[in-house]
């Protein structure tokens, strides 16, 4: 079990709590019959307490970034996928490039091909913008 499948677990969890659930680890069991290693299980842990906790800040970033669309338009599985996505990018070590690129990985998986067109182009635009400031 690597990253990239604790990365998705983590984003399921993150989409249970855009409809009010409490997006719990434990929820793991039921959602996708995942048990992470001890490594993932915290990394699981920290990225949804931290999506949940910085949720506000999170979604006016990616609201400022969307041209015609509102975060209500979107799908909850694009919205959880940048939730986490930006969460990683503002909140721990990783570089833009690699959180784009499992941003992308994910839609694809989850969502469609242009969800992850439309996500590559937020991202994008959110890392440009940090970069100009």
């Amino acid at each position: 079990m690597g990253k990239s499948k604790a990365r998705a677990a983590a984003m399921q969890l993150i989409f249970e709590q855009l409809f009010g659930g409490d997006g719990q680890p434990d929820t793991l069991v039921d959602l996708i019959e995942y048990q992470p290693e001890e490594q993932y299980r915290r990394y699981i842990d920290d990225v949804v307490k931290g999506t949940a906790a910085h949720a506000a800040e999170l979604d006016a970033e990616i609201a400022s970034c969307l041209r015609g669309w509102t975060l209500e338009r979107i799908s909850k599985v694009d919205h959880a996928i940048l939730r986490l996505a930006v969460y990683e990018y503002r909140y721990t070590h990783l570089q833009a490039p690699v959180v784009i690129s499992e941003a992308v990985i994910l839609a694809e998986t989850y969502s469609t091909q242009e969800s992850a067109r439309f996500i590559n182009g937020v991202l994008g635009t959110i890392t440009r913008k940090k970069a100009d400031k």
